[in-house]
């Protein structure tokens, strides 16, 4: 598939990822092994390519990480083409239409595979990651960085619910190997990001 990477595979699941957009948006597709069900996190721009992808790997679900304009460009699309978009109740207003509400600390299956959702308030009031149960995966969005956290400069962030979110609901909980994958760019892990938290504290941003 051109220009679609596998990123992690195991035994039960596959996570592709490939790159859409102006500015470079990831996408990322989260895929059963056993039940061929998959899930795309971001359903952000090029919404032929992105329904090409969706199609060969068995998608049947969109998880948007947050609202901003960068990545929602295909949601009109992926929603003709059957796909449900899901979205946080915070920042669903800002997409042209979705299908359901994501919760927080809740589960949600893809096929046999489970991914917990982490409300992560602060880019946007309604960002949220996704952590892939029984591997050391997370999905962060624009919420965190390597180098940082997201921009809490547009309208409706707030550095301190970021830097918050950030320190509890990632740092806190999940271990320093844990390995994060964000909307945009590399990704790193928690262990090598944590200890710089107050650094970013004291630069404010």
């Amino acid at each position: 598939m051109s220009e679609v990477n596998l990123i992690y595979a195991d035994a039960s699941c596959e996570v592709h990822h490939f790159v859409v957009g102006p500015i470079d948006n990831n996408v990322y597709v989260v895929r059963c092994l056993e039940s061929g069900e998959a899930t795309l996190l971001d359903a952000a721009n090029e919404h032929e390519r992105l329904l090409e992808v969706a199609k060969r790997l068995g998608v049947t679900s969109v998880l948007e990480t947050h609202g901003h304009w960068d990545h929602i460009g295909a949601v009109s699309e992926v929603r003709e083409a059957g796909i449900e978009v899901w979205v946080r109740e915070e920042d669903a207003g800002l997409l042209p239409s979705y299908d359901k509400l994501l919760e927080d600390d809740s589960i949600i299956e893809v096929g046999k595979l489970r991914l917990r959702t982490i409300h992560t308030p602060g880019h946007t009031p309604g960002s949220i990651c996704f952590a892939l149960e029984n591997t050391n995966l997370l999905f962060t969005g624009d919420t965190l960085f390597p180098g940082g956290v997201g921009n809490a400069t547009f309208e409706g962030g707030d550095f301190a619910t970021l830097i918050s979110s950030v320190q509890e609901r990632l740092f806190r909980p999940y271990g320093g190997d844990t390995l994060f994958y964000p909307g945009h760019g590399s990704g790193s892990s928690l262990g090598a990001e944590s200890p710089h938290l107050e650094e970013w504290v004291a630069r404010g941003w």
